[in-house]
């Protein structure tokens, strides 16, 4: 009888790790990324530096790379961490970090495809830092010139980086050969950004203006703005870059504008208040994350409405969400 049990439970070990991941759900709260199947189901869990805030796949898809921010809120006091965490997708493990120094509370992250390095936004100080992970060290930072440095998005090109300062109510265009910066007035709060699909133009939410900001990334402008709700914190574009998706912190909602009559066209319902929005590969589905109530919504972007809750652990406090495919 004890032999079959153990046989049992080898087989369903066995099993279990044989599962693919579809989504990596980044937990802010218990500091940890969660490896999960597409209806929810948690596979593993790799710890990872505190209170990771965002995170980024390699161009291979080996590896997840996490910024350990260190503090729960932008508004927390305290210097926080300063570390990114190097997790193996498949091994599904934490294998590394990489020091930012005296590069404290690192927050948003990018990857430039183009050399393999990451952009990492810093918050103590203001400071876009690029990191090279093979070498698992900075090989270079800049000053913002702004004021809370939160979310960074490259442009196509690699040359340039746009870095959302939130209490400076700007978005720092950032010349990485020259390091020239360039202030681009934007709402209240800017915080999350997406590229469209040909790099031409770069959304911004700003939470407390209720709107998004739309920048030319050859002009280093704001050319446009699209009203939306209350409390946009993440932005996020269909592949085809017809349809702006993005979260509505203080109205527990997910909305969608059309990119090109730059008009909201509608609004999803949520349990709970968002605080990251990302969108599938094949662009039919959108997470939300509710880190205060430990529950990811899935939304159909078609039809849309919630189709999927996953809920997370107590404390998780889920964030960003990673489709795998």
């Amino acid at each position: 009888m004890a032999l079959r049990l153990f046989l049992a439970l080898v087989i369903a070990a066995v099993s279990l790790q044989a599962q693919d991941a579809e989504l990596l759900i980044l937990h802010k709260g218990s500091s940890s990324l969660g490896f999960y199947t597409n209806d929810g189901k948690l596979l593993a869990s790799a710890s990872v530096g505190a209170h990771p805030h965002e995170m980024v796949l390699s161009s291979d898809g080996r590896y997840v790379y996490t910024t350990d921010n260190g503090t729960m809120k932008i508004e927390q006091e305290g210097t926080g961490g300063n570390t990114v965490s190097i997790i193996d997708v498949l091994g599904r493990k934490k294998v590394g970090e990489i020091s930012t120094g005296k590069y404290r509370r690192p927050h948003g992250i990018d990857l430039d495809r183009k050399t393999g390095n990451l952009l990492v936004s810093c918050e103590l100080p203001d400071q876009l830092l690029v990191i090279d992970p093979a070498k698992r060290a900075v090989i270079g930072n800049y000053d913002t010139k702004g004021k809370t440095s939160h979310m960074v998005t490259i442009a196509r090109d690699g040359r340039w980086a746009f870095v959302s300062n939130s209490s400076s109510s700007n978005v720092s265009a950032l010349d990485l050969s020259s390091g020239a910066v360039k202030p681009i007035p934007t709402g209240t709060r800017p915080e999350g950004s997406a590229l469209s699909k040909d790099g031409q133009l770069l959304y911004v939410v700003n939470r407390e203006a209720e709107q998004i900001t739309i920048i030319d990334t050859v002009k280093k402008e704001a050319v446009d703005r699209i009203k939306t709700g209350k409390g946009p914190v993440r932005v996020a574009l269909t592949p085809d870059s017809r349809l702006v998706v993005f979260a509505l912190m203080h109205e527990n909602a997910v909305e969608f504008a059309d990119a090109a009559t730059r008009k909201a066209l509608g609004k999803v319902s949520l349990g709970g208040s968002p605080v990251s929005l990302s969108i599938s590969p094949d662009g039919q589905l959108a997470f939300a994350s509710a880190q205060d109530i430990d529950i990811v919504y899935v939304i159909s972007i078609k039809d849309r409405k919630v189709v999927r809750e996953i809920k997370t652990a107590a404390g998780a406090g889920p964030d960003p969400v990673l489709a795998l495919r």
